[in-house]
């Protein structure tokens, strides 16, 4: 069986650009299909309603939706209707939507809230292409290292493969902390697991910073340096990420978890070994 997966994206999350690519990473499994829609980065009702038909016209076995704040009201009215679709549908969203974690149960959707996928200094004086996508690079940084990206793919993995079996689903309920993600990554020297830590939580930081920034904060020689210094936040934190790879580098024990073309996930955790 080909289980077909309908990606959703309104807006834009660290985890939005590469979470189809994650399920397929040399695009040759051959137990999915995806297709995408997305509104770009704009989040308004009109994007809504021009995004959901051409999707529901694939006809997905699985839904997974994108959304920064999935708490506020455009991802709101996006997951009730989800939510009255006989599809399964699982939410991914930033720390700000645990204040949705109570509707996601009672709605029967799935989700994985991210806390270290942070907001963005989204101040018009300081963010401009290049910091957006500097920003963007660091957290995409963060999470494949600590283990998050993979904690995400195994979770959507398990569905599928619950899928093609014809089994009952469990759809998730994870909030991503620094102690779950690191335990996916799979580290083998503890202080590289402690700088894991360690960036996970500084990239949860830098969400309340820019809140703080970005709509807690009038005036402009405040809020400017304060997004400024939450990227430089964000930046260590990727620093620190990198530090932790080069350390399981060192010691010839960085945890690979490819897909095979069946969607079963080989295992390695030295660069010249054979697959388990």
């Amino acid at each position: 069986m080909v289980v077909k997966i309908g990606i959703i994206k309104i807006g834009n999350i660290g985890t939005s650009p590469i979470i189809d690519l994650i399920l397929d990473e040399r695009a040759d499994r051959e137990d999915i299909d995806v297709r995408v829609v997305s509104s770009g980065p704009k989040m308004g009702k009109e994007q809504i309603e021009d995004i959901l038909p051409p999707l529901l016209g694939y006809n997905p076995d699985l839904i997974i939706f994108v959304s920064p704040n999935p708490n506020t009201n455009t991802p709101s009215i996006l997951r009730q209707k989800l939510a009255n679709l006989d599809i399964p549908t699982v939410v991914i969203g930033d720390k700000p939507g645990k204040k949705a974690i109570n509707k996601m149960k009672e709605q029967k959707v799935g989700y994985i809230i991210i806390e270290a996928d942070p907001m963005i200094g989204a101040r018009r004086e300081f963010l401009d292409p290049t910091e957006m996508a500097l920003f963007n690079a660091d957290v995409l940084k963060v999470l494949s290292v600590t283990g998050t990206l993979r904690l995400v793919h195994r979770t959507l993995d398990e569905l599928i493969e619950d899928i093609k079996n014809n089994q009952q689903l469990t759809l998730p309920e994870i909030t991503v902390t620094a102690e779950l993600t690191v335990f996916n990554a799979g580290f083998k020297n503890p202080y590289a697991m402690a700088k894991a830590i360690a960036a996970y939580n500084m990239a949860t930081l830098v969400s309340e910073m820019d809140n703080r920034a970005c709509f807690q904060t009038k005036e402009s020689d405040v809020y400017i340096p304060l997004a400024a210094a939450a990227h430089e936040v964000m930046s260590a934190a990727a620093r620190l990420a990198d530090e932790a790879r080069e350390i399981e580098k060192v010691n010839d024990s960085v945890l690979r978890t490819p897909h095979a073309k069946d969607g079963s996930v080989l295992v390695r955790q030295s660069l010249i070994d054979t697959y388990k």
